[in-house]
């Protein structure tokens, strides 16, 4: 066993040694031939990068877009210590940074702030892993093999937090990006929906997944426990909690989640909003004390939303809906006043040099979603389904709620919901369901405080069944939209 553990070792250690003296011929510190003053920079060094270390340049712009949007940030670093649009990390467990700047032969600071050279160190990094992972030059030509490659770029410390990561990845693929640097330069990446090789991580427990066990406290939460490095196990009930702090992570959704499952983060917090469609993942329960607030550690739950404090564009109506649902749900749970003394941003913690939420976080909006004085219920079908997805059939529910059936034309997927019109915020029996001519029925059932589902199936061409419930309406479809 010992001489096998060797032999990898040896066989990785030269992996990386050839990514650092020659990538497809080239020397490794070959930075891509860049026009002088491009009117675009971010899109040659892309292109440049993606040329020179064989690796497609939609998913270097798909990984980068997933860190960081784009936005480098001025150099300065993510909560786990990542720099540059493409997240180049340098903490106690991860050290792309380091590595990055090996295999370039380009310094860190260079790394650290510069647009063109972060890109390439990035490029260099995947190149490496696809090369230890043994894949060849025309399995580097198929997107669908860089999964793997992907996942271990992200440097997640478990299996479920690593598939989450590449699954965004593949995600923004399959939707297409066009995102507006900070200098006002529009990078794009057409939609093209990839059925990822997911090797050794096509069996890890999918965080996307409804079916997936919920958090204890949460019902619309996944659960993905945090290091028992980075909280304390305690036994708090109602009288010791008074207030909910609203935290940004500077950082992605994935990234964050495999952060707090490291040991030597010595952060985490309760739950994690993500940005695109406002999934939420419970990392600590709600009895335990989270370390995100300092001197409020013991009397609070920390909600963390995914992005940056300067970057607005993170900030979406599905996050702000999905965040003040949950803080009205654990507000209302433990008693805890829905008002601005009891529910604070970090900023607000005494003692704290932290600013978030920030300037760009709108706390009307927020508040008005939190104590419901906007009315109805905070979701809509497009929001719980995600991103693509477009209403094209419903079925009122008596008074109690609506099901939904939505098409994404990008991906050919169906996706059912049913959304609550009473009862809001407190669980009831609901359910939804998709079954597609040929298949199994697929069903979300249980007890919500808003939605049913979603519940997703391909279904280009094909003939499916759709419904849910609601109070005590049913509605049933027949085999329908065939087209």
């Amino acid at each position: 066993m010992m001489a096998l553990r060797a032999h990898r070792l040896a066989v990785a250690l030269a992996g990386l040694l050839a990514a650092s003296v020659c990538l497809a011929g080239r020397p490794a510190s070959a930075a891509p031939t860049a026009p002088s003053a491009p009117s675009d920079p971010l899109g040659s060094a892309f292109s440049g990068a993606a040329a020179t270390y064989e690796v497609p340049r939609d998913l270097l712009v798909a990984l980068a877009y997933s860190e960081t949007h784009l936005d480098g940030h001025g150099g300065r670093p993510s909560a786990s210590g990542g720099y540059g649009v493409m997240h180049l990390v340098t903490n106690p467990a991860h050290h792309t940074l380091e590595q990055a700047a090996s295999l370039t032969a380009t310094p860190v600071a260079a790394l650290k702030g510069d647009g063109a050279a972060n890109i390439a160190g990035g490029a260099a990094v995947l190149r490496a892993e696809a090369d230890l992972l043994g894949l060849s030059a025309i399995d580097r030509a198929d997107i669908a093999k860089w999964y793997t490659a992907v996942a271990k770029y992200g440097g997640a410390t478990s299996p479920a937090s690593a598939r989450l990561y590449a699954d965004t990845v593949y995600d923004l693929l399959g939707e297409g990006i066009r995102a507006v640097t900070p200098r006002g330069e529009t990078v794009s990446v057409q939609p093209r929906p990839v059925t990822p090789d997911r090797g050794e991580y096509a069996d890890a427990p999918d965080l996307n997944s409804p079916r997936l066990a919920a958090s204890a406290d949460y019902p619309s939460a996944h659960w993905a426990p945090a290091s028992t490095s980075n909280y304390r196990v305690a036994s708090r009930g109602a009288s010791a909690l008074d207030r909910i702090v609203v935290h940004v992570m500077q950082g992605s959704y994935a990234g964050t989640i495999s952060w707090f499952q490291n040991p030597s983060a010595k952060v985490s917090a309760h739950y994690l909003v993500r940005s695109s469609d406002g999934d939420i993942t419970q990392m600590v329960r709600d009895k335990d004390v989270a370390y995100h607030a300092t001197v409020y550690n013991d009397r609070s739950i920390g909600i963390e939303h995914e992005g940056y404090v300067s970057d607005a564009s993170w900030f979406t109506d599905a996050m702000y809906r999905s965040s003040a649902a949950l803080t009205r749900y654990v507000a209302d749970k433990y008693g805890i006043p829905k008002d601005r003394t009891h529910i604070v941003g970090h900023a607000q913690v005494p003692g704290t040099d932290h600013t978030d939420p920030g300037s760009n976080w709108n706390w009307t909006k927020y508040m008005q979603y939190v104590t419901g004085s906007g009315g109805g219920n905070p979701y809509t079908p497009e929001e719980v389904c995600g991103s693509g997805y477009s209403v094209i059939d419903s079925a009122a529910l008596g008074s109690s709620g609506t099901v939904y059936l939505l098409y994404n034309a990008s991906s050919g997927y169906n996706c059912v919901t049913t959304i609550k019109s009473t009862s809001l915020g407190t669980a009831t029996a609901t359910s939804a369901y998709l079954e597609v001519q040929g298949s199994t029925r697929i069903t979300d059932s249980g007890n919500f405080a808003y939605y049913a589902g979603p519940v997703r199936a391909s279904a280009a061409d094909k003939c499916v069944k759709w419904g849910g419930k609601a109070g005590t309406s049913v509605y049933d479809s027949p085999f329908e939209h065939c087209g």
